[in-house]
């Protein structure tokens, strides 16, 4: 099966400055995070806040997705954390 991003629901976890999402593959649910200065590194305006990375995310979620399946296509973990290096 192939990863597939039907529930859009994110979050901002502010301990760890960064936005978690989940992917599925079937049955199976793929945690990713996207930290906050990839957020900032895609989209500059940025606001520096839960609001502000959020909307961000939001703008560039089909991009967040398909850094996130060509992460998980390389190693099949349950669990990614997304840095600006993989947008880059």
């Amino acid at each position: 099966m192939s990863l597939t991003f039907p529930n859009r629901s994110r979050s901002y976890d502010v301990a760890g400055k960064r936005i978690r999402f989940v992917g599925h593959d079937g049955m199976l649910q793929i945690s990713f995070s996207v930290a906050a200065d990839a957020m900032a590194r895609m989209q500059p305006d940025t606001a520096a806040d839960e609001a502000g990375y959020l909307a961000a995310f939001d703008r560039s979620s089909s991009t967040i997705h398909d850094v996130a399946a060509k992460a998980y296509g390389r190693t099949r973990k349950s669990l990614y954390v997304l840095t600006s290096d993989d947008f880059g």
